[in-house]
């Protein structure tokens, strides 16, 4: 049972039972809630970032403390699986014209289950996103830069026909429709001309951004965020933390585990 309208596992429980159902119901108060049903013994927690046409699908462990929930691992989902997770991320926004969101998928076995996908405001802090930081800063620098110069103008009308037209259609089995809905994404966000933009006008910002990963400057801002989160006596530990996994970043540039999807 969750909250219409939460946030950050608040007001979240497990049923198991009617009782359980009717307690945590009664707890909830004016609260609108739905159920959703548990996806048992999955293998991975897929977490995607995306911003505007580029997405970052990283593996996640809600168990964990918030420092170590997103997981430095690279090709922990097989190329099909990943594109699955990728396609339904970059789906889910432009079908809703969301251009910042994140989305949350359970994967067992070959089978990818959407759980979370309307978060509006996603986590994008140093102190949590730690080698991952680096890509979400220089995207959304690219994406706004992008909007500005072209005037990209959001699309008010869903034009949710075109995407239940490829639904209906008995022609194409789940793959072909995945690959269906990938054209209507990338025309949404104008990937192409987006990514002749970046290639074009800015090819530099990936060298600028591993320059300032790489700066005094920024260590004086991981060592900031780490001083304004986190308790006196923990300081030093996660200074260290964020500096080690920050520093895997920038000698892994230049190699693909770097690469958005």
């Amino acid at each position: 049972m969750k909250p219409y309208d939460g946030g950050q596992w608040i007001g979240v429980s497990r049923v198991r039972n009617r009782v359980e159902l009717q307690r945590a119901y009664d707890a909830s108060g004016r609260r609108l809630m739905h159920l959703q049903a548990a996806v048992e013994d999955f293998d991975v927690f897929a977490r995607s970032l995306s911003i505007g046409p580029e997405t970052m699908v990283m593996k996640f462990r809600p168990e964990l403390p918030m420092h170590d929930r997103y997981a430095v691992a690279h090709d922990f989902l097989s190329p099909e699986v990943g594109a699955e997770v990728l396609t339904i991320s970059r789906l889910v926004n432009a079908f809703f014209r969301w251009e910042f969101n994140s989305c949350e998928c359970l994967v067992r076995g070959e089978e990818v289950h959407p759980i979370d996908y309307a978060n509006a405001s996603p986590d994008v802090a140093l102190t949590s996103l730690h080698y991952y930081f680096p890509w979400a800063m220089k995207t959304l620098l690219k994406w706004c830069t992008f909007c500005l110069v072209t005037r990209r103008r959001p699309r008010l009308d869903l034009d949710t026909r075109s995407y239940f037209e490829i639904g209906d259609r008995h022609d194409l089995g789940y793959r072909g429709k995945l690959a269906a809905y990938g054209n209507l994404i990338d025309d949404y966000f104008e990937a192409d001309c987006y990514h002749d933009f970046c290639a074009g006008r800015l090819a530099h910002v990936d060298e600028l951004v591993l320059d300032w990963v790489d700066s005094d400057d920024f260590d004086r801002l991981l060592v900031d965020s780490v001083r304004t989160t986190y308790p006196a006596h923990e300081h030093e530990r996660f200074i260290a933390h964020l500096r080690g996994l920050v520093g895997q970043w920038v000698r892994e540039q230049g190699r693909e585990p770097a690469r958005a999807l």
